[in-house]
């Protein structure tokens, strides 16, 4: 240790901020003296250090804190007030100080968490008075703030709370205090999508708490929100976070296609807080278990925005519309597009990630809602909208790689025939696959009523679903008695029968079709044996028997033909084809009624998931605090 030149005392090799110093004097002194006036007044004039005084506090146990509390009430007390009357340097540096002290000290594990943070905070006598004027100030300040960096310093205040007090009754002071037009205005004058992200996060984490037991405000705010321009800088920030949570992916493995380049830095359009930090060189390459291991941790913590995107999609028509058509700057991809391309990395690593699979849940369901609507879906499977879409690439089988703009629709069936083709196990995730087959039927619903021919790779999407019916087939005993089964049973096969009925309809060759029956003729006797396995005949739901009887008639066929000196098995494929075109004209499909009608989404359906869904937003909102 060297001597200062002046006093020739002996110096630290590094010199401690003031600031800490008055960290570790307010929680790791014993002395129980109030402060006094001066040193608030510095303590807060003082440039705060986020790291240090997170440090600082992590260090303090949830019992240690509660003894505390007379220090932790006047630190609230203090701040508050100075964001009240303080001068601009001192309210910047307030608001950076309660970001980080409420964010760590409500995040604690107390043994009753809301009595005890009311205590940590303000006291039972004074949490009303004095809470209800933090909330207050911090929406004045969000309304009417002098500039936007301030104002978005109070957002992450709100955003701190809201996820730290979660699961106490903190948050019904944020409740019954309408935020939302004051968030709103600040996401309008927002000029780049980045600053967005928090507020829109925030929005959807207050629209979600105890939406099931009460009605909420907020849900009700989202639905007659109509400021289309506002609508539109969301919908920008929800497509540029969907490609920074996408580029953690691409960071672990590769998979850019040809004629494909990573998007411009984020940092450019106001994002650089979310993006990925600077590439090295030449990137690492990683053996196949640290790849496992590393995207296990994915997706990163700004996917809580996804339970927003899916909020304002369930409410408001015009989000979705939106979400649909809102187009990009030339080079840049459609909110649409990003929006998918993430939903397929979710779906191949659903099977690594509870958290990936929630996320994936939380948008198919988002697709949902956008195909069950007419005017949307016709929107999907016009080629007025059409865009190149990215989709994941990191397992076989791999889909037909197709360059260049395709309408969402074919690009929307390619990544639900991923999550068909990736997910498959005796465990089998049911609700994830009769979101992924329900979407497709609703899908070729709409085309075969609207006459629709989708140029698409039909033969891959009727492969999958065949290959599904025999892993349900050759695994049924690990699988007929998961919950809802039955639903998805009913979907797969209505599903082909729909196809096989309606085909002429929308599939683009009559090639196309033949693929199609030539398929169903192949899985016959898996057919037969499925409907047994599940005992299909014992309810009038779907329409094995259509399936069964299009292979019979094919087969009986392909025998006549044959003759007595070949069996059916000899014939070539180009005979097979001949056959099954002339079956056509002594064919007759008897589907049951209604194979292209549905049950539209009711979200308390999806009560269990949707809470699920919460706590993990929840909790990466903490983490997006906390960086």
């Amino acid at each position: 240790m060297e001597s200062s030149p002046l006093t020739r005392q002996p110096q630290p090799e590094v010199l401690t901020p003031k600031i800490v110093g008055l960290y570790e004097s307010l929680f790791k002194d014993d002395d129980d003296v109030d402060k006094s006036e001066g040193f608030w007044k510095e303590f807060f004039l003082l440039k705060p250090d986020r790291h240090a005084f997170r440090a600082t506090l992590n260090e303090v146990s949830p019992s240690d804190m509660l003894q505390l509390e007379g220090r932790t009430r006047e630190l609230f007390a203090r701040a508050v007030a100075t964001l009240k009357g303080g001068h601009a340097g001192a309210a910047s540096n307030a608001l950076d100080t309660l970001s980080v002290f409420l964010s760590s000290v409500l995040s604690k594990k107390y043994p009753q968490p809301s009595s005890d943070a009311i205590a940590v905070l303000a006291g039972l006598d004074y949490i009303d008075t004095i809470f209800t004027d933090f909330v207050g100030t911090l929406d004045g300040i969000i309304r009417n703030g002098k500039n936007l960096d301030v104002r978005h310093k109070a957002v992450e205040v709100l955003l701190a709370t809201t996820a730290g007090a979660y699961q106490t009754t903190l948050l019904t002071y944020m409740i019954h205090r309408d935020l939302f037009p004051s968030i709103m205005k600040f996401v309008h004058d927002s000029e780049k999508p980045g600053p967005v992200l928090e507020p829109f996060t925030l929005i959807g984490l207050l629209a979600n708490y105890n939406k099931f037991e009460f009605q909420n405000p907020y849900q009700l705010r989202l639905n007659d929100f109509v400021n289309e321009a506002t609508i539109q800088k969301i919908i920008r920030c929800v497509g540029y976070t969907c490609q920074a949570v996408r580029a953690d992916y691409v960071e672990v493995q590769d998979d850019i296609p040809e004629g494909w380049t990573l998007s411009r830095t984020l940092s450019l359009i106001g994002l650089g807080f979310i993006a990925p930090g600077p590439k090295p060189e030449k990137k690492p390459i990683y053996d196949a278990e640290t790849a496992k291991h590393m995207f296990t941790q994915l997706p990163g913590p700004n996917a809580a925005l996804l339970l927003s995107a899916y909020d304002f999609a369930h409410a408001n028509k015009l989000f979705c519309f939106n979400l649909v058509t809102l187009t990009s700057e030339k080079g840049e991809e459609q909110p649409i597009s990003s929006y998918l391309s993430l939903t397929s990395y979710f779906l191949q690593h659903a099977h690594l990630s509870a958290r990936a699979t929630s996320y994936a849940h939380l948008n198919l369901m988002v697709f949902r809602l956008l195909v069950e609507d007419p005017v949307i879906c016709k929107k999907l499977c016009s080629d007025e909208l059409s865009t190149p879409v990215r989709l994941c690439r990191h397992r076989q089988p791999f889909l037909p790689l197709v360059k260049g703009d395709r309408n969402i629709a074919a690009a929307l069936l390619d990544v639900m025939v991923d999550g068909v083709n990736h997910n498959l196990r005796k465990r089998l995730d049911v609700n994830l696959y009769t979101l992924c087959v329900g979407i497709m039927l609703r899908i070729i619903s709409y085309l075969s009523r609207s006459r629709t021919r989708l140029r698409y790779h039909w033969s891959e999407l009727f492969r999958s679903l065949l290959s599904m019916i025999r892993f349900l087939t050759q695994y049924t005993a690990d699988l007929k008695d998961l919950t809802h089964i039955e639903t998805l049973l009913d979907h797969v096969v209505n599903l082909v029968a729909l196809s096989l009925s309606a085909g002429e309809a929308f599939l683009p060759t009559p090639a196309a079709y033949d693929d199609l029956f030539y398929k169903v003729v192949e899985s016959g006797d898996v057919l037969t044996k499925f409907k047994e396995n599940y005992r299909l005949a014992n309810r009038g739901s779907n329409s094995i028997d259509t399936l069964i009887n299009v292979s019979a008639h094919y087969k009986q066929m392909l025998v006549d033909n044959a003759g007595n000196k070949k069996r059916p098995s000899n014939l070539t494929a180009v005979q097979v084809a001949d056959v099954i075109k002339q079956g056509y004209e002594t064919l007759s499909i008897q589907a049951k009624e209604g194979l292209d009608t549905w049950d539209r989404y009711r979200e308390a359906d999806e009560r269990t998931v949707l809470k699920k869904m919460a706590r993990a937003a929840v909790g990466d909102a903490r983490t997006m605090v906390e960086r």
